[in-house]
């Protein structure tokens, strides 16, 4: 059996193994389980941000408590102002003081009204994001009993298949079947064909000159174009 004809072989009953495979990864049972499973990996990483947030909030909350206390402190400086204005002093130092105050205090009423909001809505989305977490624990034990069901039901025939593949390996060079297995995880299927003229058997490009000639004698070249495998006639 010459090497096209082995791996041509092998290739025909690697169809039904990868059909098999699609068939799997393409079930209801195995998109809800790879969606249960993703939400609950990334749901660390959404709590630990929702987490510096929160600290960035009370960092900013305690700055505000600081500016009040300060503003505080400044208008004790007022309680005695009829003393002061009574004693000579510059009521228009007062007014102005008085003032940048309101300014302060109307500013630090806007900035606690939209810390007050942000803490409302990362408190809302922390709470939504844990129930959502408890209700995925409980999804992905279900949802992983059920893929498991599915591929145990295609076990028996995946495993007659991988047994008649073992078999029809013996008569690939090791070489080629390395290239072929190389191809099959990039996710590259059918890997292997015969130059159909002068063009690839799978996209139809041809191939340059100096490439075709290795294909005489039934030497094998890799498409330019689709990255299969081509053999020579």
């Amino acid at each position: 059996m010459s090497q096209l004809q082995a791996i041509l072989k092998y290739q025909e009953i690697d169809t039904k193994l990868y059909k098999l495979e699609r068939e799997l990864a393409s079930s209801e049972e195995r998109k809800e389980y790879v969606k249960v499973k993703k939400f609950l990996e990334t749901a660390p990483e959404k709590l630990d941000a929702m987490e510096v947030k929160a600290n960035a909030l009370k960092t900013e909350a305690a700055e505000l408590i600081k500016k009040y206390e300060k503003m505080e402190e400044t208008l004790q400086e007022f309680e005695h102002l009829d003393e002061l204005v009574t004693d000579g002093a510059d009521i228009a130092f007062y007014k102005k003081s008085a003032q940048s105050i309101a300014e302060q205090l109307k500013k630090l009423k806007v900035d606690l009204a939209a810390l007050v909001n942000s803490i409302k809505t990362t408190d809302s989305e922390f709470q939504k994001l844990k129930k959502q977490v408890l209700v995925a624990q409980k999804q992905y034990a279900d949802a992983a009993e059920k893929y498991k069901a599915v591929k145990a039901s295609k076990d028996a025939e995946k495993k007659e298949i991988e047994k008649e593949l073992a078999a029809l390996s013996k008569e690939v060079p090791e070489e080629l079947m390395g290239i072929y297995q190389t191809k099959r995880k990039e996710r590259i299927f059918p890997i292997v064909g015969e130059v159909a003229g002068n063009r690839c058997p799978f996209c139809s490009m041809e191939p340059p000159l100096a490439a075709r000639s290795k294909l005489s004698g039934g030497g094998r070249i890799e498409c330019d174009n689709c990255h299969r495998i081509i053999f020579g006639n």
